[in-house]
């Protein structure tokens, strides 16, 4: 097999795809049964400058780069060869956000994250006027708020992306002005709204928006600045000379390298655990935590808390977007870490983890009158424009660890709780599976039970789900480069990637569904408190 593989690699027969998330950049190699056969990682994470959320153009280079070299590191350590040719390659990057380019592709403001809670004001104007939700993280909302905000650098607007697009376009032009603007159809809905019969912006709402800014004169309609709206399977480009230099500084990685659109890290979730057809959903829980259901038909009303975007082919999505998920519970641990620690002890971090989350097993379904709120960024879905973790319980609660446990990982999937239960039973839409993948469902079981019990369905995790984002969008890559006529990308992979593939499932216990609710109706009640403390610790 190893000799195989690395035929493969020497004859350019293998696939990459590379992922930007929150704290952590990817890459995953993989062969032509699409079997990962080499990673590389790339630790990053961002900076609060002047209370904006942001990641520099140097680190994002840096980051490119360092992942891209520990990929490679790790071909020739494993199979004693040089990368030098692929197939195909694919960029994803975390969702959305506000990157504003000028005519000579300089980026005209820092780079504003997915997590800044910005905008409220613009999307309370935009909501209204479009008749359609536009959560604070979408590049409209940013761009609009900027111009409220009478930003100056607005009127210099050439080109607005987001960071997959920017990556994409960096790789595929030989200077920064000349690259290909275009993105994945599931990540452009997250800048503006997208019409799924014609796979592209919505017309009529472009044109309302630029009625909106037109006393501005800005010189620019909304169109001409939005990249272009690609579905999968689509040729995107090809990796320049001056791309591959960036990529891989040593010179060996050769340009042409056909690349698939790029997409955001919530169609490549969709794409690596099957989730792209009707009916079905998946939950991404790491930094922060989201769901999406491909949906039969629109929703009866407009809801804040519950965003519509597109599948990588299109498909309408609903999906509940939650700013926060594991980072509390990582604190918490890396606490417990520290305490061990002085007692001489040092623990195996995914050993603390799995024992830590195992006893929230052994816990009270109700967390026994404990309650805690993993606030580290403002959450839109409950109205908090700053986040402030908190842990509050009564004088006479049971306070165990496993309680304790319980309430902080019932707490990271607390908001997603509340918009679902939105979804699932006022709007009555119908899901047939839902699949869990990303850091909280790391530890057997835990995650995947406790999931099941705040769904109140069953919940899969898929052998391949530690692969993760990367491994999807190097999936993305092989369907532009291996899809038969008249293939679509749900047949695709079920008939290329998954067939065969095995999981867990675990069915929601009526003990802890009945647990989550009385939990949840406490979290509900005591978000005065969470939003009193974001006031007052300001």
């Amino acid at each position: 097999m190893s000799e195989a593989i690395k035929k493969a690699i020497e004859e350019g027969r293998t696939i990459l795809g590379l992922e930007f998330g929150s704290t952590r950049i990817k890459a995953v190699l993989v062969d032509e049964s699409h079997q990962s056969v080499a990673q590389g990682s790339w630790d990053w994470e961002n900076s609060l400058v002047d209370h904006i959320w942001t990641y520099s153009l140097e680190d994002i280079r840096t980051g490119l780069q360092g992942c891209y070299k520990n990929l490679s590191d790790e071909v020739r350590d494993r199979y004693g060869v040089t990368l030098t040719k692929l197939a195909a390659l694919g960029f994803s990057g975390m969702m959305h956000g506000y990157m504003p380019f000028d005519a000579q592709g300089e980026l005209l403001v820092p780079f504003r994250t997915w997590r800044n809670t910005m905008t409220e004001e613009a999307c309370r104007q935009l909501t209204p006027l479009f008749g359609f939700n536009i959560p604070q993280r979408w590049s409209i909302a940013h761009l609009y708020q900027a111009i409220l905000n009478g930003e100056e650098h607005v009127k210099e607007i050439a080109y607005l992306t987001t960071l997959a697009g920017y990556i994409h376009w960096l790789l595929s032009g030989e200077t920064k002005t000349d690259g290909a603007r275009v993105l994945g159809v599931g990540e452009a809905s997250g800048m503006f709204p997208i019409d799924s019969a014609v796979c592209d912006y919505d017309g009529e709402m472009a044109d309302q928006f630029d009625a909106l800014v037109e006393d501005r004169h800005f010189g620019w309609k909304l169109r001409e600045i939005l990249p272009k709206v690609l579905p999968a399977g689509v040729c995107a480009g090809t990796l320049t000379a001056a791309g591959a230099r960036i990529l891989d500084p040593s010179g060996n990685l050769q340009p042409g390298v056909p690349m698939c659109p790029p997409e955001g890290d919530a169609g490549t979730g969709m794409v690596a655990t099957d989730s792209v057809r009707v009916r079905t959903g998946n939950i991404s829980a790491g930094t922060s935590i989201f769901s999406m259901v491909v949906t039969e038909k629109a929703l009866s009303k407009v809801h804040e808390e519950i965003d519509m975007v597109t599948t990588p082919d299109g498909s309408p999505v609903a999906m509940v977007h939650c700013n926060n998920c594991t980072s509390d519970l990582n604190a918490w641990v890396n606490l417990f870490e520290e305490f061990a620690g002085k007692f001489g002890m040092k623990p195996d971090k995914n050993e603390l983890y799995g024992t830590l989350y195992r006893e929230a097993l052994s816990a009270d379904p109700d967390c026994g009158g404990l309650v805690a709120y993993n606030y580290f960024a403002g959450e839109p879905v409950t109205g908090l424009n700053g986040g402030r973790p908190m842990f509050v319980r009564t004088p006479d609660a049971r306070f165990t660890l496993a309680n304790f446990m319980r309430s902080h990982l019932y707490s990271a999937m607390a908001t997603l709780k509340i918009g679902n239960d939105i979804l699932l039973k006022e709007e009555q839409v119908k899901v047939d599976s839902l699949t869990g993948h990303g850091g909280l469902f790391k530890t057997p079981v835990v995650g995947q039970q406790l999931m099941a019990a705040a769904m109140n369905a069953p919940v899969t995790v898929m052998d391949t789900a530690s692969e993760g984002g990367a491994w999807g969008m190097a999936v993305l890559a092989a369907f532009m480069a291996e899809k038969e006529e008249g293939d679509t990308l749900p047949d695709y992979l079920s008939r290329r990637i998954f067939a065969g593939q095995t999981g867990t499932t675990i069915q929601p216990k009526p003990e802890d569904v009945a647990g989550f609710d009385a939990f949840i109706e406490k979290y509900k009640n005591t978000l005065a408190a969470e939003k009193a403390a974001v006031e007052g610790l300001g």
